[in-house]
Order: structure tokens, then sequence, then C-alpha cells
């Protein structure tokens, strides 16, 4: 009976991983995708700078990513952006997230009953993605394209978000970022951050008055999975002009409900209390 020998330098089992628990070359790949996706577009010798891996191996990395439809180069311009099979990985996500598939309907009727912009987001970490929007008809509005991210504590949807996590959730979501006064109007701890959220946790809506962008504002209200955890949030945005003070209950009102119904939909539960 014959018995192959395992070559020499081989492991074991081919899915036994190292004990760092990574592979680096998949890791470096995964890093030059998520880059090329947020820069948009980029050339080889910035992108390779920007993941601080040298330039022969970013495009040894880039032409793998390419001969899968990862990543695609303008070759006037010669600069890489992510390929079509980024957007189908991306899609697969969208169709299997329950929310976003409820949601949609309800962003829609959000932006008729308010006439504003209705963005729906995920959070990730310190920070919320923009994954769903549906667009005012007015010449003024706000546009958060999809994938776009932004700090929580200064975002509508993210600061109803922080607002329904638990204090131990809270701390280490405000401890994992760089906390940056964007605008003169941003809150951060120590300057009204925790007050400001404790008013958005009693009446179930955030208020982010030009605490992003000068000029533009948000009201958001979060969305609970089935344990009772915030898992989405839903908001208008829009010019300051039209979100006053004095206005931003009866928003408030629109997106807390939108944001209950899509709970509810979801299998989800509000929190009790």
């Amino acid at each position: 009976m014959d018995s192959q020998k395992r070559p020499r330098g081989r492991p074991k089992s081919a899915f036994k991983e190292s004990s760092a628990g990574t592979m680096q070359s998949l890791d470096r790949a995964l890093g030059v995708l998520t880059t090329v996706a947020r820069l948009e577009r980029v050339a080889l010798s910035d992108l390779a700078r920007e993941v601080d891996i040298p330039t022969a191996t970013t495009h040894r990395i880039l032409m793998t990513l390419q001969k899968h439809g990862f990543v695609t180069i303008d070759e006037e311009r010669q600069e890489w952006m992510v390929g079509i099979e980024a957007y189908r990985t991306g899609a697969s996500f969208l169709r299997r997230n329950n929310i976003l598939e409820i949601g949609r309907p309800i962003l829609r009727r959000l932006m008729q009953d308010s006439g504003e912009t209705a963005n729906l987001a995920v959070p990730d970490g310190s920070e919320v993605v923009f994954v769903g929007q549906v667009e005012t008809q007015n010449p003024i509005r706000a546009f958060f394209p999809p994938g776009a991210r932004t700090p929580m504590y200064a975002s509508g949807t993210g600061k109803a978000i922080l607002a329904a996590l638990s204090t131990e959730s809270l701390s280490r979501a405000l401890g994992a970022t760089d906390l940056i006064a964007f605008t003169e109007n941003t809150h951060l701890p120590g300057s009204g951050l925790h007050e400001d959220l404790a008013e958005t946790r009693a009446r179930g809506w955030s208020y982010d008055h030009q605490e992003r962008y000068e000029g533009m504002s948000c009201i958001g209200a979060a969305i609970f999975n089935d344990r009772a955890e915030p898992c989405a949030g839903i908001s208008v945005s829009g010019p300051t002009v039209r979100f006053s003070r004095g206005r931003a209950p009866e928003l408030g009102a629109l997106v807390s409900c939108a944001a209950q119904e899509i709970t509810q939909l979801s299998g989800g539960r509000l929190p009790i209390g």
C-alpha cells in the first residue's frame, strides 16, 4: 500500500490557520479592496502609501482582484476603482438583510410625509453606514451615497443608536473613535453629548443640529432587533432652515413611527421602559 508523504513545509490541513488566526495575503488583499472602495478612485502609488504596502505587492494584489472582477482600472487616468463583483457581493448583503427589504416602502412614505430625504443606516463599530435612501424632490437636499460612513456621535441615526445602548456598550463605542468637533455645534463627552443622548432616550428621537455639516440637520430614531437591541436607524435630513426647533417634534414623531414600524415588521421589539 502506497502512502504519500506530505510535502515538507506544508500544513497538515489546508484549512488550519497559523497561530495569528489570519492569512496575511488575504488580510492585505481585503485591506486594499476596502481602501479602494473608500477612496472611490485612486492611483497605484497613492494606494500603496495609503495601505502601507510596497507598490509592487499592491499591484499584484490589484491584478488578482481585477482577475476576479473586484476592482477595475480606468486605463486613461490610471486609477483603480471597485468592480462589478464588489457590487454583487454588497447586493447579496442587501438582499439578505430583512430590515433593508422591509424599510424601502417605509423610507419612501417617510420622505413623502416629511418632504425631506429619508435615510436608513446600520452601525459598524463606532460609525454608522448608510445603506438606503429616498431623496426628496426639493432642489436643496441632503445626499449620502450608499456605503457612506459617519461617526455615530455626529449623526442623527448614530445618536439615536447610541442613546439606546447600555452604559457599557456606549462607553465602548465612544472609546473606539477619535472624538472630533466637526462644527461648533458638535456634542462631545464633557460638552453636552451625554445630556443630549439622555434627551434623545427620553423623547425617542435624536436631533442633529449642524453637528456634522454646517447648514445641514438630521432627526433620527433607532430600530431594534428581537433582543430589543438597536440594530439600525432611520432618519430624515436636509438644510437646517427646514429643520427648525419648532418643526423638530413634528419630524421626530414621523421618524419614530417609521422606526417602530420597521422594528415590528422585522420581528424586533421595543425596549421596556
